[in-house]
């Protein structure tokens, strides 16, 4: 009899293995990055049906096997229903799906608190309800997926001298440094981004409050600042990605 467990996941992105069976690749609750064969998902009588849809959580039932696991059941937790009325919030998921596909691992030791995480994420992208909104969300996970894996942005001193900032100073924001520099150190950094003190508040801010609590920004927050710190952020996890990221001409799309 062949072993079985159960797990929460959410899917991340699928592969076709044959003419109706496919590959999804999700993340766990319980395990972090799993790939297991959804047999006959493509044919309409299947039973597992728009469950494994991207951006779609589940609790699945699962048998063991020596190189992929199959899905045997699974039970929609949450299908996030209202990104795919929104092509914005669309696109932004899945560029955040793609931060989870390549920073997860698999049995990763943080697999709960990044699960957690991108329900979360999913759940308040959703029912955003301006552009605004969704981009702060956006914002929130970007700077939390890369605290828990181990990349989180120096925002409170500078990364060389460690100097504490004031409002007056001029300040860079370096991705190769891993965070934000003085003035005085940023002279011989060669690829550096002026910030604004601002900025360097609101990022910090996001970044210590837990991802539903209301912060002074929330209804004050501009596009225009939004888009530059996405960007920003974009570019620092590009940078440290194990993986090549192919949503970025996506994103791209919908400024």
């Amino acid at each position: 009899m062949k072993e079985q467990f159960t797990t929460n996941v959410i899917n991340l992105k699928s592969y076709n293995i044959s003419e109706a069976d496919k590959i999804i690749v999700m993340y766990s609750k319980e395990k972090g990055i799993i790939r297991a064969v959804a047999k006959g998902i493509k044919k309409t009588t299947s039973k597992l049906g728009g469950r494994m849809d991207l951006l779609v959580a589940n609790k699945l039932m699962l048998n063991k096997g020596n190189n992929l696991d199959t899905i045997c059941q699974a039970e929609a937790l949450n299908t996030f229903y209202k990104l795919r009325c929104d092509m914005n919030k669309l696109f932004y998921s899945m560029y955040c799906a793609e931060i989870v596909s390549n920073f997860g691992i698999e049995n990763d030791p943080n697999s709960e608190e990044i699960f957690n995480l991108f329900y979360t994420f999913l759940e308040t992208i959703s029912n955003a309800s301006t552009k605004e909104q969704i981009m702060l969300c956006v914002i929130k996970f970007q700077l939390k997926i890369m605290d828990i894996t181990g990349y989180s942005i120096q925002l409170l001193s500078c990364i060389r001298c460690n100097k504490t900032f004031d409002n007056k100073e001029e300040l860079f924001f370096s991705v190769e440094q891993g965070g934000i520099l003085c003035a005085h150190c940023a002279v011989n950094i060669n690829k550096k981004i002026k910030i604004p003190f601002k900025i360097v508040q609101f990022l910090n801010t996001i970044l210590k409050e837990k991802f539903t609590s209301p912060t002074e920004y929330d209804n004050v927050i501009t596009e225009k600042i939004c888009t530059v710190c996405i960007n920003l952020l974009k570019d620092y996890i590009e940078y440290y990605s194990p993986k090549r990221f192919k949503t970025s001409q996506i994103l791209e799309s919908i400024r």
